[in-house]
């Protein structure tokens, strides 16, 4: 029995960690805890298997895995990113935002809904914190979507999977964890990402406008009494075109000069002008544009400004993540100030909020590296590996295999605990079948998403539970009694979106260039066109010539440069015919030179 242990403790440490946190202990202590356990329990056994290689003197490798972590520059963008997303959501931007782009999508059946997508979308592209987007949204656009008579297993549900958005859209905090575990670049993987969370987010536009037209009562359109900011969507169109033509003239005109960076500077100088526009147009009073127009500008090109801010000076290789996320976080302190909304108290808040985020991700680390430890003294990276790697269909076989696996453990375990532990195993299983590293860690981002949508454990309808209104309440705009939301209807109403996630991952694996279009299309070569000429040898032109001396590679009179030595002043010879000898100063070379000695070595007396 114990040499069974002995030779199993792999899986056995592993179906341990699982029960630790089936009970409810905190993951960082039980990841550590299980790590020293099965390390005291490997050195006693380790003398009867020879897959265990573990000795007391091993844990003096602990401090140094410690400061690993902690030295590690890439993860110092958790605190910064999180910095700059509770700091939006207290500058009330995502309030704006949700009010704007309501009324523009306003007459449209089903536009509450497309706003919150369309606002999740923008939030995640800011914030990158999935709780921010899901509370600020529950408590703006929450109430207003009952008001007006939507579903409300529509409303919770559109909310929460909009909010979740903040996971697999740049700046994510996940895609730099799975950079970080992957051992990859994290402006690849947010290069990777980018497509398939747009894709994601027309997925969720495409449910509600499929809803709209099969359950038309469920999403009704706003009534025209609370479309405050009137119409005015001609003038908005205008406007747009107008900016589009001020960023093609500016593109035309910095070409010359900027190359491949003209059309960047030319699209912001256009969006600079037709903001200063509508600012002056405001101010003045001139009102060239509609209020709507000008509502929509003034709101919307702040936030794109800093998306650009952060996700533009990374895609282009001016900053690092890192000093993305410290930009952003200096740009959401400008826009709160520009606000007004900048005060000590916004500033303690979000300072505590992201001193115990990232308090909470340094301990997992810390857990992770005590489990790691052990976990590979036991061989147990082999173990995972070949279990892994025989399954049957190869790669499709492990990628079904692998997302199922993080399918059902998201129903327990949130996003940072799979991307410490369950992540690192996975990684040199598909490293070995080939898998582009890059393309796996999206996935499952994608997949881990779902971590915040499962009922009953979703972490995004837990936010929007805190939030909705748990008892009935008086509408302070109609005045009338609104029931509130039960937790079966925000449960029932994030099961659809559920299945979308599902779907986009699939999508993800059928059309894997949604993530490979990071690497670029560069040059191809074809390797048959490629030709390798090496400098012939003799004929005095130039380059090493051998002398002729009728025998082979003429080994005898070496390697001679043509027409002389640098020796001899670099007086260029012409080559003579036929073996004659070359002259010098009028002089005929010597002839007959005897063979050098080859058989000791050389003299320097």
């Amino acid at each position: 029995m114990i040499a069974f242990i002995a030779d199993n403790l792999a899986p056995i440490m592993f179906v341990s960690l699982i029960v630790f946190l089936m009970l409810g202990y905190p993951v960082a202590f039980s990841l550590a805890a299980n790590g020293l356990l099965f390390f005291i329990i490997g050195v006693e056994l380790a003398p009867l298997s020879d897959s265990i290689n573990l000795s007391w003197p091993l844990l003096n490798a602990l401090p140094e895995r410690f400061w690993g972590v902690m030295s590690n520059d890439t993860l110092l963008a958790i605190p910064f990113f999180t910095f700059m997303g509770i700091v939006l959501e207290k500058s009330g931007m995502a309030e704006d935002l949700l009010d704007t782009i309501g009324q523009l999508f306003g007459p449209v059946r089903g536009g509450l809904a497309y706003a919150v997508i369309f606002v999740g979308a923008l939030l995640a592209a800011t914030t990158g914190v999935v709780a921010a987007s899901v509370i600020a949204m529950g408590l703006i656009s929450l109430p207003i979507m009952l008001r007006y008579g939507y579903d409300r297993r529509v409303a919770s549900g559109v909310i929460a999977a909009s909010g979740t958005l903040a996971q697999i859209i740049p700046p994510s905090l996940v895609l730099i964890v799975l950079a970080d575990q992957l051992g990859r670049s994290v402006g690849d993987m947010y290069a990777g990402a980018l497509i398939p969370g747009l894709v994601l987010t027309g997925l969720y536009m495409g449910y509600v406008l499929l809803m709209s037209f099969l359950k038309r009562d469920s999403m009704p359109a706003l009534p025209l009494e609370a479309r405050t900011l009137g119409s005015g969507v001609t003038s908005l169109i205008i406007a747009l075109i107008a900016a589009a033509g001020i960023a093609y003239a500016a593109h035309v005109y910095l070409s010359p000069t900027q190359g491949e960076n003209a059309d960047i500077l030319g699209a912001t100088v256009g969006v600079a002008v037709i903001y200063v526009v509508a600012l002056i147009d405001r101010a003045l009073k001139i009102n060239a544009l509609s209020r709507l127009a000008q509502q929509v500008i003034i709101v919307l090109i702040p936030p794109l400004a800093l998306i650009f801010l952060v996700l533009g000076t990374i895609f282009l290789g001016i900053a690092t993540p890192t000093e993305g996320g410290a930009m952003g976080a200096v740009g959401a302190l400008i826009m709160a100030a520009a606000k007004g909304r900048l005060n000590l108290d916004v500033v303690r808040g979000a300072l505590t909020a992201t001193t115990r985020l990232s308090a909470f991700v340094l301990f997992i680390l810390i857990g992770a590296r005590v489990f790691s430890l052990t976990f590979y003294g036991v061989n147990g990276h082999i173990w995972v590996e070949h279990l892994l790697t025989a399954m049957p269909g190869g790669e499709t076989g492990f990628l079904i295999a692998v997302n199922l696996l993080v399918f059902f453990l998201a129903f327990f375990l949130d996003f940072f605990e799979l991307a410490f532990i369950i992540v690192p195993l996975l990684a040199p299983a598909a490293d070995k079948l080939g898998i582009d590293l890059i393309w796996f860690g999206v996935l499952l981002g994608i997949n881990m998403q779902t971590s915040f949508m499962h009922p009953p454990f979703g972490f995004a309808l837990f936010y929007l539970r805190s939030v909705a209104a748990r008892v009935p309440y008086l509408d302070k705009v109609t005045g009338k009694m609104t029931q509130p939301v039960t937790t079966g209807q925000i449960y029932w109403g994030a099961v659809p979106f559920v299945g979308i996630q599902i779907l986009m991952v699939a999508l993800t694996i059928m059309f894997p260039q949604m993530v490979m279009h990071y690497k670029g299309s560069g040059a191809g070569v074809d390797p048959s066109t490629i030709k390798i000429e090496v400098p012939g040898f003799g004929t005095g032109g130039g380059g090493l010539t051998l002398p002729d001396n009728g025998g082979g590679l003429g080994l005898p009179g070496g390697l001679q440069l043509p027409g002389g030595s640098p020796l001899d002043g670099g007086q260029q010879q012409p080559a003579q015919p036929n073996g004659a000898p070359a002259q010098q100063n009028g002089a005929p070379a010597q002839q007959n030179k005897p063979a050098p000695d080859l058989s000791a070595p050389p003299s320097f007396n």
